[in-house]
């Protein structure tokens, strides 16, 4: 098997330049699979760019063989997306205007995607970059007493599903109340149905060790789903309007406790000053580890398409 030489950006090693543009994607990652599947288990990330055309419709058998697994679907959904073909989405479809925090895709949950892939159709005009950090050095690079109450309390996810945000139909994906309470009950995920429609709420931890390096990974998403994450003046008027127990969603620590908004912003802050960003290329494919990357967006101008597919579920039963 002929090694592939991969380059480093900003002090990681993944770019991959195909040598041939007139390579066949599909063709080539059936014939480098099983070294990209390494390469992915050792660095948790590889981006392979200079495809003259990569077929959507490949797209997800490209993911498949090169993650050694079947396509997932989007389970228990907290952001809007389309599913174009096969369980190949498109990127969250917030407005462009709107920046996306670093996260782990479904760290809310307690069942996750161990691969992602993106896929970039069309480029932004102006930004748009999917900016990445390492779960590893977040976890380092929080202060160990946030990092000690975090992981001493665990966090609480509520959400109130309504208009103002995804409603529990598109969110569990059915119009029958019953296959959410039954999902919801093999996911350790409480339900209260209130006179204003489904509240949820799940308790999970927000630490994890990767159970292939070993490393120790700050894994979760209380600062995406809190509250401060929303503009003053937006959260003002939900709060104004809703009250805090009907936000459409919040997190708390596990005990109900509330979480300091600038403990929450010490952790934005080292996802700011950690992660780094690529400019994407048409045709560029992304490949993640989880578990080790996080991902976001940035706010864009233009048209912009990025497709992402997600595979090799994996869960942590929660004790």
């Amino acid at each position: 098997m002929n090694s592939l030489k991969i380059e480093s950006f900003q002090g990681i090693d993944m770019i991959y330049n195909i040598k041939n543009q007139n390579t066949s994607a599909l063709d080539w990652s059936n014939e480098n699979k099983e070294e990209v599947k390494a390469i992915l288990e050792k660095t948790g990330i590889l981006l392979i760019r200079g495809f003259k055309n990569i077929n959507e419709n490949d797209f997800g058998t490209i993911l498949s063989l090169l993650f050694g697994g079947e396509l997932i679907d989007y389970t228990f959904r907290s952001t809007p997306r389309t599913e174009l073909q096969n369980k190949i989405y498109t990127a969250t479809e917030y407005h462009q205007t709107e920046w996306i925090p670093q996260h782990n895709e479904n760290a809310y949950s307690n069942k996750w995607p161990s691969r992602i892939g993106f896929l970039c159709k069309t480029k932004a005009e102006k930004r748009g970059n999917t900016p990445i950090s390492d779960s590893r050095i977040a976890y380092n690079e929080i202060p160990v007493e946030i990092r000690d109450e975090f992981e001493k309390k665990n966090i609480m996810y509520v959400r109130n599903y309504s208009n103002i945000d995804l409603s529990w139909e598109e969110v569990f994906q059915t119009k029958n109340k019953t296959e959410v309470e039954s999902y919801c009950r093999a996911n350790n995920i409480a339900v209260d149905w209130t006179p204003n429609g489904l509240r949820t709420k799940q308790i999970n931890k927000s630490t994890l060790i990767h159970p292939v390096t070993k490393d120790k990974l700050w894994f979760n998403q209380a600062h995406l789903f809190h509250v401060s994450n929303l503009d003053n003046e937006l959260r003002e008027d939900l709060i104004e309007i809703l009250g805090e127990n009907n936000l459409p969603r919040n997190t708390y620590f596990g005990d109900g406790t509330p979480i300091d908004p600038e403990v929450l912003d010490v952790i934005r802050e080292v996802y700011n000053k950690t992660k780094i960003s690529f400019d994407w290329q048409e045709n560029d494919l992304l490949l993640l580890d989880n578990m080790l990357y996080t991902h976001g967006r940035e706010p864009f101008e233009g048209s912009r398409k990025v497709l992402v597919g997600m595979a090799k579920e994996y869960s942590l039963p929660f004790n």
